[in-house]
């Protein structure tokens, strides 16, 4: 049984047309994750793999696509205000993959969060999974099969 994550988590990934959001993002599409929209801005238009839609703000994917877990793949200095959009945009689970965030950022991110009724994980960790469900992250799928 899974806490956070299972087969019914909807993954949207900000960061999706850096070099380690597509990688990533594909990894978690063969696990099995539903990957179902990527955010980049001023990249609205176009598709990740030829299947998953990208779109210029979170809130534009979670109203198109019903998203409800968001992983993050962006420079450090927009980290914190990513993590906020999603928050905002009305993501219940955020895993913030991003490592070297300011602290002052990840500060002022803590307090903001007390006002949202979502889940961070993170930033600069792994991710989180449930063995053949649902990966979220930069571990590798084949040690983490049930």
């Amino acid at each position: 049984m899974s806490v956070l994550v299972d087969a019914n988590t909807r993954l949207l990934v900000q960061g999706i047309t850096g070099k380690s959001g597509s990688f990533h993002a594909s990894a978690c599409k063969e696990y099995g994750t539903q990957v179902v929209a990527g955010v980049t801005p001023a990249r609205g238009g176009e598709k990740f793999e030829n299947t998953v839609p990208i779109f210029d703000t979170v809130a534009e994917a979670v109203s198109a696509t019903k998203a409800n877990a968001s992983m993050i793949f962006v420079p450090p200095e927009f980290a914190g205000d990513a993590i906020l959009e999603a928050a905002d945009a009305g993501i219940q689970l955020i895993v913030a993959i991003t490592e070297g965030i300011p602290v002052m950022d990840m500060m002022r991110v803590r307090h903001a969060l007390e006002e949202y009724s979502c889940v961070l994980i993170g930033p600069n960790c792994p991710g989180i999974i449930t063995p053949g469900a649902c990966k979220i992250g930069i571990m590798p799928g084949y040690i983490h099969r049930p």
